[in-house]
C-alpha cells in the first residue's frame, strides 16, 4: 500500500466519488464538507507561496543582473512565448466550450460577492495594495504579486544588505513547498468527495465535459508545439532535427513523471552537449522554470475558462483579457511546488469569484493533464536556451 503513488490514490479516490455519487447519492450529497475542508487549505497556500517564490526568484542570487543582456532577452522572450501560449488556450476554450452542460454551482458565499462590472480605472487603481497584509487576507492576488515584484526588485538593488529577507524568502517557500505537499495528502479525500457530489447533484453528464477539456487540452498543447514552438525554431534558425535529439529524453522524462526537476539534469547536459554555452544554459533553463511555463499556461487559460462555462457564467473579453493578466503574473516562480497549477487556479477562480468546486473536480484529472504540460514545460526551456544562444549570434 506505502507503494501507491499520489496520483493513484488520487484516480481511485475519484472512482469511489463516482461510484458513491451513483450508488448512494443522499449520502454523497452530504460530503461537500470533506472538500470545502481540502479547498480551504488549498487557499491557505496561496499568500505565502506567492510572496515567497516571486522574492526569491527575483532576488536571490541576481541572475537578472549577473547576466546582464542575456537575462534581458530571455525574460523578453519568456514573456512573449508564454502569452501566445495564454491567449491559445483562450482560443480553444472559447471554441470547443467543454464546460457547457455541467453546472458547477457557486457557494452561498461565493454568490454574495456583489458583481459590478469593472472599469479599467477602477482595475488599475485595484491592482496597487495599500496593504499586502489586507491583500493576503482577502486573497487579492494581484495585489499580492505586485507587492512582491516590487519588494523582490527593491532586495536585488540593495544586494547583500538584503540577504536576510531574501534568504526568508527562500525558507519561506521551501517551507509552503512543503506545506502543499501535506495537504495533497489530502486530496485523494477531497476529490473523491467533490466528485462524488457532483455526479449526486448533476450526473454522469459532467464527466463528458472533463473529457472534452481533456481532449481540448492534449490538441491545444500539440498545436502550440508545432505551431508556435515549431515557427520559433525556423525564425531562430534551430536545426530542428539536432534540437529534438537533445530535448527528446528530458521531455520523455517529464511527460512519464510529470515533474520538470527530473527533467533538469538531463536538460542541462544535454543543452550543453548540443552546442549551447554552459553560461546561457545554467542561466535560462532554471530561470524558465519560474518564468517560462508554456504548458501550464496554457492549461491555466483552459482551465478557468472552463470553470466559468461549466458554471454558467459568462465572462465578457474584457474579463477574460483581465483573468489572462491575472494568470501571467501568478503563474510565474512556482513551478517547484507540487501541482503549482492548482494553487494559481485556486487565486485565480477566487480572484474573480468563480466556483472553487471546480478546483477539486478539475483535480481529479490533473494528472492526465499534467503529464503533456510539463513535458511542453521542459521542451519550452530547452528551446528558449537555444533561442538565446542564436539571438546572441552563436551558432549552433
Amino acid at each position: 500500500m506505502r507503494r501507491i503513488g499520489l496520483t493513484t490514490w488520487i484516480f481511485i479516490g475519484m472512482a469511489v466519488g463516482i461510484a458513491l455519487g451513483l450508488a448512494a447519492p443522499e449520502t454523497a450529497r452530504h460530503l461537500g464538507i470533506v472538500s470545502n475542508i481540502f479547498l480551504r487549505l488549498i487557499k491557505s497556500i496561496i499568500a505565502p507561496l506567492l510572496f515567497g517564490t516571486l522574492v526569491y526568484g527575483i532576488a536571490g542570487g541576481g541572475d537578472l543582473k549577473a547576466m546582464g543582456r542575456i537575462g534581458i532577452k530571455a525574460v523578453v522572450y519568456f514573456e512573449v512565448v508564454t502569452t501566445v501560449a495564454l491567449f491559445l488556450g483562450l482560443g480553444a476554450v472559447n471554441l470547443v466550450r467543454p464546460g457547457e452542460g455541467m453546472r458547477l454551482e457557486r457557494t452561498a458565499a461565493e454568490a454574495a460577492v456583489a458583481q459590478a462590472p469593472p472599469t479599467v480605472s477602477g482595475v488599475l487603481e485595484h491592482v496597487f495594495p495599500t496593504s499586502v497584509f489586507d491583500a493576503m487576507a482577502r486573497g487579492e492576488v494581484l495585489q499580492i504579486v505586485v507587492f512582491s515584484f516590487l519588494f523582490g526588485a527593491a532586495c536585488a538593488a540593495l544586494g547583500a544588505k538584503a540577504s536576510p529577507v531574501v534568504s526568508f524568502a527562500e525558507s519561506l517557500a521551501e517551507v509552503m513547498f512543503r506545506y502543499t505537499g501535506y495537504v495533497m495528502y489530502l486530496a485523494p479525500f477531497g476529490v473523491g468527495a467533490a466528485i462524488a457530489v457532483t455526479v449526486a447533484s448533476k450526473g454522469l453528464g459532467v464527466l463528458v465535459g472533463l473529457g472534452k477539456l481533456i481532449l481540448t487540452m492534449y490538441a491545444a498543447q500539440a498545436i502550440f508545439v508545432g505551431g508556435v514552438l515549431g515557427v520559433v525554431m525556423l525564425i531562430a534558425r534551430v536545426p530542428v532535427g539536432r534540437f529534438w535529439r537533445a530535448a527528446r529524453e528530458p521531455f520523455l522524462i517529464a511527460f512519464s513523471t510529470a515533474s520538470s526537476e527530473a527533467a533538469l539534469p538531463r536538460a542541462l547536459e544535454n543543452m550543453e552537449r548540443f552546442g549551447v554555452p554552459k553560461r546561457i544554459v545554467a542561466f535560462v533553463i532554471p530561470t524558465g522554470y519560474s518564468f517560462n511555463l508554456d504548458g501550464t499556461t496554457l492549461y491555466l487559460s483552459l482551465a478557468s475558462v472552463f470553470v466559468a462555462q461549466a458554471a454558467g457564467i459568462s465572462l465578457s473579453l474584457g474579463q477574460q483579457l483581465m483573468m489572462m493578466l491575472t494568470l501571467m503574473l501568478t503563474s510565474k516562480g512556482v513551478a517547484g511546488v507540487p501541482r503549482a497549477a492548482l494553487v494559481i487556479l485556486a487565486g485565480t477562480l477566487g480572484q474573480f469569484n468563480l466556483p472553487m468546486e471546480g478546483v477539486a473536480v478539475l483535480l481529479g484529472i490533473d494528472a492526465a493533464m499534467d503529464m503533456v504540460r510539463t513535458s511542453v514545460n521542459v521542451l519550452g526551456n530547452c528551446l528558449a536556451t537555444a533561442v538565446i544562444a542564436r539571438w546572441e549570434g552563436l551558432r549552433l
